[in-house]
């Protein structure tokens, strides 16, 4: 692919025929990106349906959803290898027609194991045609090759079309059958690959360096230990920890695959990860940031479903809809990250304080509110809070990666990195620690208030058995949630007093290197992997 700025005249892409104008180009690629998008495999807000069908258990639905985002997280550290072996034609062409096949398989299959392999793959071919579209239209959404800028777009679409498709999944769902959401985004994936058929030309890809001297052996035991962890953080509620054999078993694994990775890592000359990569400072303190902002949000998946529906008594309909709350959230985050982060360029640190600011607001919202009679368009400040804050702390860490002083070879891998940290064990590890936090809360509360009850037994005995216990759950549930939003928001002003004492007058300078030095770097470390192969295990 030949750099852009460089052409006389408006944004191009050469790939694509010559009868469609220049400005129509990039919106075509828009509209891939956004199928390609859509096409998660399985879809989590069906999950209700698909365990009333499919004799799944809830966990079962998440434990493929998060294969899905470990497939995209491993992808990272080769999708440069990929794009420059084959051409933006081949790529989606092949991508699509894997996501077809994953869409099929996902709506048909009952088995555990083929649902979770499937969705593992399909998250890493989502990630790259994901590469190889919005790789072509980089220069169009940001010629001086400002990452801050492209990542507000990136996060724009992404988390957008998290929120939409949860929501067309239960519409859908709801008006027909979960199963339709997999059958209409395989027919529109069939018609990308029409599209792209028709309006891509059938160009060879601007180098070719052959596949030879990844460390895919390496791929696949980050991606064991990767879904170890997911394993044990999502079934460890169910099969009751470190008492559950499973558990353990994975455990062990994970371990074994991590320290066999480190050292392969120590002697081969191009391993997956390298350890350049995990000592860098900004993915370590991408890592902790994460490690204690998502936790702080992981509420959102053990309280929020809950209280909505078995307190509020919301249906289906009403929860999905709680999602556009979040969506606004997300385009307003994005478009004040746009303007402070990379027109105005405030510092990293600053940002980082308005996310915790808005995630703690978030949590004292519930403290004081929560309640039994809470309208649903009350809840509209808090979700809208949580996705401002949300994407902007995604957007902010995510460049700082690109800003570290990374060689470009060792980039991507701090991106698998970052990309399993903030979206997997982001998404696992706060629900996990929350839910058994949760769990042993309501045990000692239910006991309590059980024995309140008891003492007041002249006042409720027009009250059936059955009342009684629901009375008693809900409360000691309310009680609980309140009580852990306070621990959570005691965390989040915690955080913000070791962020206000740290200081870093770093700005936002993460420009991307040109597309011919990159294909420079590729040849130069393709030359060094033929040169010391004899090392390779």
């Amino acid at each position: 692919m030949s750099d852009w700025h460089s052409n006389p005249g408006p944004f191009d892409i050469p790939e694509m025929v010559n009868w469609i104008p220049r400005r129509v180009k990039p919106w075509i690629f828009i509209f891939f990106i956004l199928i390609i998008q859509f096409s998660g495999g399985i879809y989590m807000a069906a999950a209700s349906r698909m365990v009333g069908t499919q004799a799944l258990m809830q966990e079962d639905i998440l434990m493929a959803g998060y294969a899905s985002l470990i497939g995209m997280a491993v992808n990272f550290a080769v999708m440069f290898r990929i794009k420059f072996r084959f051409s933006t034609r081949t790529q989606l062409l092949i991508c699509c027609s894997i996501l077809i096949f994953a869409n099929i398989i996902c709506a048909l299959t009952d088995s555990i194991p083929i649902l979770v392999l499937t969705c593992l793959i399909a998250g890493w071919f989502r990630m790259q045609a994901t590469l190889a579209v919005n790789s072509t239209i980089q220069l169009w959404l940001t010629p001086k090759r400002d990452m801050a800028v492209f990542f507000c777009y990136v996060y724009l679409v992404v988390d957008c079309v998290i929120q939409l498709s949860g929501i067309a999944t239960i519409y859908l769902s709801f008006n027909s059958s979960w199963e339709y959401m997999q059958v209409i985004m395989a027919g529109m994936l069939a018609f990308m690959m029409i599209l792209v058929l028709i309006l891509l030309k059938p160009m060879r890809g601007p180098m070719f360096i052959p596949l030879k001297g990844i460390d895919w052996l390496g791929s696949i035991l980050w991606a064991g230990f990767m879904l170890c962890f997911t394993f044990i953080c999502v079934y460890g509620n169910y099969l009751d920890w470190w008492d559950s054999r499973e558990i353990k078993i994975a455990a062990v694994l994970g371990f074994l695959f991590v320290l066999i990775n480190l050292w392969r890592a120590s002697i081969l000359p191009t391993p997956y990860i390298s350890w350049q990569a995990m000592k860098n400072r900004s993915v370590w303190r991408a890592t902790a940031v994460y490690l204690v902002f998502f936790p702080l949000l992981a509420t959102e998946h053990v309280f929020e479903h809950s209280y909505a529906e078995h307190i509020l008594g919301f249906d289906e309909t009403n929860l999905i809809d709680l999602n556009w709350y979040v969506f606004a959230g997300i385009i307003v985050g994005v478009a004040f990250t746009y303007y402070t982060f990379t027109i105005r360029k405030w510092r990293y640190k600053t940002l980082t304080l308005i996310a915790f600011c808005l995630a703690g607001f978030y949590l004292l919202w519930f403290y004081f509110n929560i309640d039994y009679g809470v309208e649903k368009e009350a809840l509209f400040v808090p979700l809208f809070f949580r996705g401002i804050a949300a994407v902007i702390i995604s957007i902010v860490f995510l460049t700082s990666i690109v800003q570290s002083g990374l060689p470009f070879e060792v980039f991507p891998q701090a991106v698998c990195i970052n990309g399993f940290t903030g979206a997997v064990m982001g998404a696992t590890l706060g629900p996990a620690i929350i839910g058994e936090w949760l769990r042993h809360t309501m045990q000692r509360n239910l006991a309590l208030f059980s024995s309140d009850f008891t003492d007041f037994s002249s006042n409720i005995s027009h009250f059936s058995l059955g009342e009684l216990i629901g009375m008693v759950n809900e409360q000691a549930l309310i009680v609980a949630m309140k009580e852990i939003y306070g621990w959570l928001l005691i965390l989040c002003i915690l955080s913000l007093v070791v962020i206000v004492i740290s200081f870093s007058p770093v700005r936002p300078n993460a420009i991307f290197p040109k597309w011919k030095n990159i294909r420079k770097i590729l040849r130069r470390s393709n030359h060094e992997i033929n040169v010391n192969t004899h090392y390779e295990l």
